[in-house]
């Protein structure tokens, strides 16, 4: 029960980090809705170059 409460607060904070983030960005941000994002991010994720842009970033659990 410890072990998940510290994996919930250790998520808790990416996703607000992440969204800070995405909001410092892209300042229409906070007007979306989630559905919204979600649509903008697909869109943004078939522009030329995206793949081999996310293609090279470090996978989750991998470290520095």
């Amino acid at each position: 029960n410890k072990q998940r409460n510290e994996e919930r607060r250790v998520r808790t904070r990416r996703l607000i980090e992440r969204g800070a983030i995405l909001e410092g960005i892209f300042p229409l941000a906070p007007d979306l809705s989630g559905a919204e994002v979600k649509t903008f991010l697909i869109a943004l994720s078939h522009l030329p170059g995206a793949a081999e842009l996310t293609a090279n970033l470090p996978k989750s659990g991998d470290k520095p």
